[in-house]
């Protein structure tokens, strides 16, 4: 059975890589609607594979919040749950986190006919911390379990 440890390193890690993406997004969302900076272009693709729509189309903001802001504060509190073992917490943001990724993914997919190979990212991540945070507060190890 994999290591406690290991989990705890695997989700720092892909939270890690959460921010970089989040970031990467709320950046753009910043130069197309706030600022007059260069955008990164990295992700656009194509017309259909693009992230276009996750940073200055109607899916940019949530509430008037930008929704990059949501994933980057989401996954720095990721973040903090794993640096601090706060399972509940880690529970809780990740299970959020997997929410509003698949109603981001959704929107894009059917109404909008966008893929944004990003958000896609930051799904997989935040499922596979979501399988990692159901593992450590339902599943611990035999060891955690005794103690």
């Amino acid at each position: 059975m994999p290591n406690e440890i290991a989990f705890w390193k695997t989700i720092k890690i892909l939270s890690i890589i959460g921010i970089g993406l989040a970031s990467y997004l709320f950046y753009n969302y910043l130069a197309y609607n706030i600022f007059s900076l260069p955008p990164l272009e990295v992700c656009n693709i194509s017309s259909t594979i693009n992230c276009n729509a996750s940073v200055k189309g109607d899916l940019a903001t949530f509430l008037g919040i930008p929704v990059s802001l949501f994933g980057f504060v989401g996954y720095f509190l990721i973040l903090y749950s794993a640096v601090t073992r706060n399972k509940k917490l880690l529970l809780g943001m990740s299970a959020f986190g997997v929410l509003f990724c698949l109603r981001i993914t959704i929107l894009e997919i059917f109404f909008v006919r966008v893929y944004c190979p990003v958000c896609l990212a930051c799904q997989a991540i935040m499922l596979v911390i979501f399988g990692l945070a159901v593992r450590l507060n339902y599943f611990p190890s035999k060891k955690e379990a005794s103690v």
